[in-house]
């Protein structure tokens, strides 16, 4: 159950980069978190390290860890 908690709390703090295929998360040497976009790299329009939480980005695009492919059903 923290491990739910603690999904939903990066998600409310961290919004669409939490589970986006582009954001790697980043932890400094002082523990803090960091969601550094993968699409920096190529396209101005995003930032390195975005202002979070992120609401709305035409560059989401959910992992598929978070999607569930892969995963076993449960039965």
């Amino acid at each position: 159950m923290s491990i739910t908690v603690e999904k939903d709390a990066e998600r409310h703090l961290a919004g669409l980069c939490e589970d986006c295929l582009h954001a790697r998360r980043i932890l400094s040497e002082r523990g803090a978190l960091f969601f550094l976009c993968g699409l920096s790299f190529d396209d101005r329009r995003f930032a390195k390290y975005p202002r979070l939480p992120i609401l709305r980005c035409s560059g989401y695009s959910i992992s598929t860890e978070s999607a569930g492919v892969g995963e076993d059903p449960v039965g």
